[in-house]
């Protein structure tokens, strides 16, 4: 989640500036680019337990370690450094201490994967001499909630007394998932539709192929993706499939309006978020915030509160794909390879358009309710969603392809959607291949998973 604003920004005089806010995200597609986030799981290695803030084998110790050795800037909130940047990245906190990594804006997934090689190498400098390991998967596979220790960052103490208000799950969000993310940028407002609506349709499928959180408290959950489960009973205020984006007449203004209705968390002044949890972004623009009566937004202000909305595919000066759970290397370089095959090469974008284009709300919606038990075996149609995902990644390839991006030894950027081909060539997701390994291999323990899929 995002560091602390830097700056107030422009005030908002009228409701046009926030249309005119996402307006500004349009570039030629020549100044496209990828980003790419990445969460994982620290613990101790001697005893697999999630980092406390502070201590030796802790978080600060972590961000204090890369800003000594690595050049990272540290960001402070109350005298504690709770973000690092460099050089167009970050790193960042989640509530229960996972660690992000957002990426720079990067022309190709030869660069992105360089960027995760290179951060996942400098974490790993610092942690192996604190006892600290990282684990890449969608939720924590052993700790009780409980068992998990809050990060001090004043956003997470508004939303944690929230949360519970709005869904029984939401606590769990925060503490126990991890993500892949990718954001991609858009020409127009036509392309931006194009591309949400694609995003939308197909996020279930990305779920499913990266589905990797299998396991709750050290057994099964009875889900391939215990972390997208957990996003159904959030908050439904600011999550889910955004029906409203396949309606005609859909832009920026009505994805305005969305937000608008998305209740409020915070306001951010003088170094300290103010609690503004459930109320009225459209009270605000009126001066009519009981949290600060007679006070107007500013832009900076804005751009805050559409970073508070959770759906499954969001919409800032870019497009954001969050359907993916966390996973290895190779599965941080294969999301951003599956959406930028399909998203950034004009005739895949049309074919998975077609693909798409006659699905109901209501196909959508049950797709995204089932596929986080059943993965790839979710029945659609005349087929199952396996049968989806092979045409889609398909297309994702033949995009990377024509896309011709090569690195220094020749190879295109194809060679990244490996893990999800092979996953569509045997029906396994990784949540499937490790469920397998802790009946048949690990004695039904999940300690095992935190050395052989440790980074």
């Amino acid at each position: 989640m995002s560091a602390p604003p830097s700056g107030r920004g422009e005030p908002i005089t009228h409701r046009r500036q926030l249309v005119e806010w996402f307006e500004r995200g349009c570039k030629p597609k020549s100044a496209f680019r990828i980003g790419t986030e990445h969460e994982k799981f620290a613990f101790t290695v001697h005893d697999l337990r999630p980092l406390p803030y502070e201590g030796r084998a802790s978080i600060r110790a972590l961000l204090e370690g890369l800003a000594e050795r690595f050049g990272w800037q540290p960001i402070h909130e109350d005298g504690r450094p709770i973000a690092l940047v460099k050089n167009g990245c970050s790193v960042t906190l989640e509530p229960g201490g996972q660690l992000e990594l957002s990426g720079a804006p990067l022309e190709t997934l030869h660069q992105t994967c360089c960027e995760v090689h290179t951060h996942l190498d400098e974490v790993k400098k610092v942690a192996e001499p604190l006892g600290i390991g990282m684990l890449g998967m969608g939720f924590n596979p052993k700790w009780r909630r409980e068992d998990i220790p809050w990060m001090p960052k004043g956003r997470y103490r508004i939303m944690r007394a929230y949360m519970p208000k709005k869904g029984s799950l939401g606590l769990d969000m925060m503490l126990r998932t991890c993500t892949v993310q990718v954001n991609l940028d858009f020409e127009s407002e036509s392309d931006m539709v194009r591309k949400m609506r694609v995003g939308l349709a197909l996020q279930p499928v990305a779920t499913a192929l990266f589905a990797n959180s299998p396991f709750l408290e050290g057994k099964p959950s009875g889900y391939l993706s215990l972390r997208s489960k957990v996003w159904l009973d959030t908050d439904p205020d600011r999550t889910g499939m955004l029906p409203f984006v396949f309606e005609e007449g859909f832009g920026f203004e009505r994805y305005v309006d969305y937000l608008l209705d998305v209740p409020m968390y915070f306001v951010y002044r003088d170094g300290r978020y103010i609690d503004a949890a459930g109320q009225s972004f459209r009270d605000f623009l009126e001066g009519r915030l009981p949290a600060l009566p007679g006070e107007r937004p500013t832009l900076a202000d804005w751009a805050d509160h559409v970073t508070t909305a959770f759906p499954e595919v969001r919409l800032k000066r870019y497009i954001e794909m969050r359907g993916a759970d966390g996973g290895r290397f190779r599965t941080i370089c294969a999301v951003p390879a599956f959406w930028v095959g399909l998203l950034y090469d004009e005739t895949s974008l049309r074919a998975a358009w077609d693909l798409v284009s006659d699905w109901t709300a209501e196909e959508r919606q049950l797709l995204r309710e089932r596929v986080p038990e059943l993965g790839l075996s979710v029945p659609f149609r005349d087929g199952t969603l396996l049968d989806v995902a092979r045409t889609v990644v398909g297309l994702a390839r033949e995009g990377l392809a024509r896309r011709a991006r090569l690195n220094w030894d020749g190879r295109d950027e194809t060679c990244y959607l490996a893990p999800i081909e092979e996953t569509v060539a045997t029906g396994l997701t990784p949540a499937e291949v490790k469920l397998r390994r802790y009946d048949e291999e690990w004695g039904r323990s999940v300690d095992p998973l935190f050395t052989e899929f440790a980074f």
